[in-house]
């Protein structure tokens, strides 16, 4: 490094205006990506609570009998071997989804901002409806991580807070703050990455800037803000 970007450098480092610049880009850049990781989370959980939905319905309709789902699994695993959300057991958690979540596509929900892993552990540990929406609904609110969630479910947390008038409230979209355990999750949410076709063996960074530019390229998702910052953000 020569001595003039060596001093440079130094000036910029102590300038005021360029360190608030920079942390500004650093902070919208992590907000960017975490949009973009719950948009394309939406769209994965969308598309599970959908499918979900038609096998209930086409098992109803059609008798094809009990080997329906195998087959349906080994084909969808035929046709997208990249993915590793198709197996039997994943196929049936979907169907439970659209059953728990009749009304999915009916207002704003906490559950369409969770990652897969913390639904799952929501629709197989809790079964009543205000207390599955709670904890999904603090999840959002607190950043927690799959572990997180099934600690505080562990121990009780809905239990324990009071009354059930100081426990229910109506959701707000919030979107995770870059810190927190949830965030993290969604961006590195194995099956988000699986349902954009990214390689696991990809570089976090590149992996990062897949989904942005993903999200990017669907002008629908990108035009339109997928949650409010919420105040303690």
């Amino acid at each position: 490094m020569s001595n003039s970007t060596k001093k440079n450098e130094e000036l910029l480092n102590s300038d005021n205006n360029y360190q608030k610049f920079l942390q500004d880009i650093k902070d919208r850049l992590r907000k960017a990506q975490i949009r973009a990781a719950l948009a394309a989370n939406t769209e994965l959980i969308k598309f599970y609570w959908e499918l979900g939905s038609e096998l209930i319905e086409k098992q109803k309709t059609f008798a094809w009998g009990e080997k329906f789902l195998e087959q349906f699994s080994n084909d969808l695993k035929q046709a997208f071997p990249e993915m590793r959300g198709f197996s039997i057991a994943t196929l049936k958690r979907m169907r439970l989804f659209a059953q728990i979540y009749p009304d999915f596509k009916k207002g704003a929900q906490a559950v369409h901002q969770l990652p897969w892993g913390h639904i799952v552990v929501l629709i197989h540990r809790v079964r009543d409806v205000l207390t599955r929406d709670w904890y999904a609904q603090q999840t959002i609110k607190n950043g927690w991580s799959r572990s997180v969630l099934e600690m505080q479910i562990e121990s009780g947390l809905y239990e324990r807070q009071g009354i059930a008038d100081n426990k229910t409230s109506n959701y707000h979209e919030h979107l995770p703050t870059a810190q927190s355990d949830l965030a993290r999750d969604i961006l590195k949410d194995p099956y988000n990455f699986d349902f954009l076709t990214i390689s696991n063996e990809a570089h976090e960074r590149d992996i990062e800037n897949a989904l942005v530019t993903h999200v990017m390229e669907l002008n629908e998702l990108a035009e339109k803000p997928i949650a409010k910052l919420s105040s303690s953000a």
